[in-house]
């Protein structure tokens, strides 16, 4: 993903309440967007911005478009998302939570096929702290820096931001994955474009229990990434019975992934699962916020050295 202050941006959705709310929220950061889709309000404009009835008209009147960011009804971002890569936008960020995940599964077959990357659905979307937001990340949290963070627990990685923040660290990039079940991109695939990012010098990898994703990150880490992670998992006292949080799509990938054979398996997804994972691949991890600015600190002193 190509992200910078340079970055045309699509809105669609922006005739929802959020939609407009985000949208004046990124161009007063300093985001470019360029134009909005909602059918019907063509030839309109909205939050200084544009809209046109189809994705095609957009492009045809404004130019080429880089990322979309889609603020529609659950049941109509399929649509929305399939238009955009239709169109030939390779960058699709999705805010709206509670997208069918049959839904979702076709979006990401299609999104391969076009090699456009899709995050999300229930994304906060991305923010490069002092340049630009796609998204909803509250920009006060943020400080320009070198700290990658990647997250799964939306206003948990505002706190993580804002912690780092306070303690001198700036981040470099921020990115919310979102908390539906299946979603279109990964820890891992996340991971390399950090590990790829010249701007970020450490990771820090924010999970929660309830899946597996943790896990096969822990193991992506340890067989590709050079950079220095720190993780932190959401939830590290919950009760361990039915303590899945979040979509059965998460049992059912948990099955699928091939880390755990039992379906019935009470540990799937656990904390204590995933921070094994992550030590034994090598990878800190912090029991409480709090603690990341210390093991970031380290991190960064042992990179010097």
């Amino acid at each position: 993903m190509n992200i910078s202050d340079r970055t045309r941006v699509l809105i669609q959705g922006i005739t929802e309440p959020l939609g407009q709310i985000h949208t004046s929220r990124m161009r007063a950061y300093g985001t470019s967007v360029v134009a909005a889709v909602s059918p019907g309000y063509g030839d309109q404009m909205i939050a200084e911005v544009p809209v046109f009835d189809t994705v095609s008209l957009a492009i045809e009147a404004v130019g080429s478009i880089d990322l979309t960011a889609i603020f529609v009804p659950p049941y109509q971002v399929l649509d929305a998302a399939l238009e955009a890569i239709a169109a030939g936008i390779r960058q699709v960020v999705i805010m709206t939570d509670g997208v069918p995940p049959m839904d979702t599964i076709e979006l990401i077959r299609a999104a391969d096929a076009a090699e456009a990357l899709v995050l999300g659905p229930g994304s906060t979307g991305v923010i490069v702290p002092g340049a630009c937001l796609m998204g909803t990340h509250p920009v006060e949290f943020y400080a320009p820096g070198s700290i990658g963070v990647i997250g799964r627990s939306s206003t948990l990685d505002y706190e993580v931001a804002l912690t780092l923040t306070e303690a001198g660290f700036g981040q470099s990039i921020c990115v919310g994955l979102g908390g539906n079940g299946i979603l279109g991109s990964s820890f891992a695939q996340w991971l390399q474009l950090l590990d790829e990012d010249e701007n970020t010098e450490v990771i820090v990898l924010i999970g929660r229990v309830g899946s597996t994703a943790e896990e096969v990150a822990a193991r992506y880490v340890e067989a590709a990434i050079d950079k220095p992670v720190i993780a932190y998992i959401a939830g590290q006292y919950a009760p361990t019975l039915d303590s899945h949080f979040g979509h059965a799509g998460e049992i059912v990938d948990a099955r699928l992934s091939g880390i755990y054979q039992r379906i019935d398996d009470l540990t799937i997804g656990t904390a204590q699962r995933k921070i094994e994972a992550f030590e034994s691949a090598g990878i800190r991890v912090a029991h409480r916020p709090s603690e990341i600015p210390e093991l970031v600190r380290q991190a960064l002193t042992r990179t010097t050295v």
